[in-house]
């Protein structure tokens, strides 16, 4: 039985990069955006070009009425699924003070960034639970946080706040879900070269060879997707509910 795998925010990214390494592995995937856009179908036919069995499934993460349908239609062209990435996220509306956080901004990044994780993730374990699984088979979720679930970064107050909650989220779904032989990961990325790092990514270049990170660049999404990859392959045997600090330990207490 082959892996299968819906990897949200795929289109772009981490997201993509963790696609095309599970494709590497063998896995089907279902490459997630929210709109049928061209930038969506471009990674579906850059997937499938590695041979692998891709399919589109655009949907808004944070349309929790459909999360359940959406996982229906994986199955119904890919087979059945063994593997969640929950990686979709967005940063702040405005960096800035803490004390002019808009609310729109705060509502914006819990519910994205925390609350559709938790709901999908929900959906997902119900639909494993609800039929036998084969042994053998590694099945498993894997959260894409960040540093800032524990790293306070005053200006972006609220991402930071989104993405401990949903640390959190993954302590306890490693809790309820160990017993029924799923394993969660909480991949916490730190310095990425992304799009949502671009307007800062260049400074934070410079402080990585000054000695902000152990070793000294910042990451790439190949970084990222190649850790997560490993981990749904099941890469670390007899691991569930780890945090993985992806950030060239740059949070290492230090001297």
């Amino acid at each position: 039985m082959r892996q299968v795998a819906l990897v949200t925010g795929s289109s772009r990214g981490i997201g993509f990069a963790t696609a095309q390494a599970l494709a590497k592995r063998g896995f089907a995937l279902a490459v997630n955006g929210p709109f049928d856009d061209e930038e969506l179908r471009s990674a579906v036919s850059r997937l499938s070009e590695t041979g692998a069995s891709v399919m589109a499934l655009p949907f808004d993460i944070t349309d929790l009425s459909v999360h359940a349908e959406r996982l229906a239609q994986v199955e119904a062209k890919l087979g059945p699924l063994t593997t969640l990435v929950n990686n979709a996220g967005v940063g702040v509306l405005q960096r800035g003070d803490l004390l002019d956080v808009s609310e729109a901004s705060w509502d914006r990044c819990l519910t994205v960034n925390t609350k559709a994780l938790f709901f999908l993730s929900q959906a997902f374990a119900k639909l494993l639970l609800s039929r036998p699984r084969p042994g053998g088979v590694f099945h498993s979720i894997v959260n894409v946080t960040s540093s800032n679930a524990t790293a306070v970064a005053v200006q972006r107050s609220e991402y930071c706040a989104s993405k401990a909650a949903a640390a959190m989220v993954s302590k306890a779904l490693a809790v309820r879900l160990g017993p029924e032989n799923i394993a969660v990961y909480d991949v916490q990325p730190g310095l990425i070269a992304t799009d949502m790092t671009a307007a800062v990514i260049e400074q934070y270049r410079q402080r990585a060879v000054d000695g902000l990170t152990l070793l000294p660049r910042v990451g790439e999404p190949e970084d990222m997707g190649g850790i997560i990859a490993t981990l749904a392959s099941g890469g670390l045997p007899y691991t569930t509910g780890q945090v993985i600090s992806a950030d060239a330990g740059m949070l290492v207490p230090r001297f």
